[in-house]
């Protein structure tokens, strides 16, 4: 694996009966880096989070990650190999307990590593002045951290579910389609509150999403996916190139 890369996929496959969800996919992420995948419902974008997080199994190729072989490990080695890896989904409301407290679920994973990240450590070693110091972070007043769920917004619930994805000092975070539920005015918040939180705990992210505009304003690195293929890729400067694939000038039409 590249020195520099904190992701490396290899060539995954991953097959649904009849269905190649993924055909011969690779990606690599560099550290710091933010690559962005766009495509349509069905494009194999959320099967390839899921399999690079062994979330599903991996059928053919290779998962490296901190140059550690995901697709290999099984059990409390794949656990604490996952512990540099979060994962934002979609829809926040699904992403967390009705009956337990903002508190308690932003704590979840701190209290799962047992140990203090070291960008917390200057903070305290009080859980609950821990966890509002992470929902300070991300724009939340501390006030909710003892509110459920349901008492929170949308765009508030997600804010929470980035809190807790930064918690344990991850070095890359996993955004599927993190916007997509969302109003129009909360995205762009939530835009601008990850692009800050890359800079501020120096993050790698894979951002999916088939919103084209988002992923250009997120990534220095954009792929995009079709029907289980990665059929395009390059430089977010190289968008509007006339050398692109037909169905990204498809996209790019559209998001015109």
């Amino acid at each position: 694996m590249k020195e520099k890369s904190i992701l490396r996929v290899t060539q995954l496959v991953k097959q649904y009966k009849d269905v190649k969800a993924l055909n011969n996919v690779s990606l690599h992420i560099d550290k710091g880096e933010c690559v962005g995948i766009v495509g349509e419902s069905g494009s194999g974008k959320s099967t390839l989070v899921k399999s690079v997080l062994r979330l599903t199994e991996i059928q053919q190729g290779e998962v490296w990650f901190a140059e550690q072989p995901l697709h290999r490990l099984k059990g409390k080695k794949l656990q604490q190999a996952r512990l540099g890896m979060q994962v934002v989904f979609q829809n926040p409301a699904a992403s967390f307990n009705p009956k337990v407290k903002i508190i308690d679920s932003l704590l979840e994973p701190l209290r799962q590593q047992r140990t203090v990240p070291s960008f917390l450590s200057h903070v305290s070693r009080n859980e609950k002045e821990i966890a509002f110091y992470l929902l300070e972070t991300v724009g939340i007043s501390a006030e909710y951290a003892l509110n459920y769920p349901h008492e929170l917004s949308g765009g508030q619930l997600q804010r929470v579910a980035i809190a807790r994805a930064i918690s344990v000092g991850p070095s890359l975070v996993l955004l599927d389609e993190p916007t997509a539920s969302l109003d129009v005015t909360v995205q762009a918040k939530i835009l601008n509150l990850l692009k800050d939180l890359q800079e501020t705990f120096q993050l790698s992210y894979l951002f999916i999403s088939h919103d084209l505009a988002a992923v250009k304003f997120m990534s220095s690195r954009m792929m995009v996916m079709q029907q289980g293929e990665v059929i395009d890729q390059f430089d977010r400067a190289k968008l509007f190139d006339k050398n692109r694939h037909p169905y990204t000038k498809k996209l790019v039409r559209l998001f015109e």
